[in-house]
């Protein structure tokens, strides 16, 4: 079912310029690698700081969509 939400968000992507879109795609980007990041350190608090990011690298370069 498509609202006025969806339909007026939709319509402010497709006025942005290419420069918008990549910023707002990198801020996702990046707010997603946090986001696992926490996650991670919430079910392994025994792992070190390298361990969390070389599993962060890891997980974001076979992920899939």
């Amino acid at each position: 079912m498509k609202t006025n939400n969806n339909i007026s968000d939709r319509n402010r992507f497709k006025e942005m310029t290419p420069e918008k879109k990549l910023e707002l795609s990198l801020r996702l980007y990046y707010s997603a690698r946090e986001l696992k990041e926490a996650s991670l350190r919430t079910f392994h608090p025994d792992w070190d700081d390298e361990k969390i990011e070389e599993e962060v690298r890891r997980v974001f370069l076979y992920a899939r969509s």
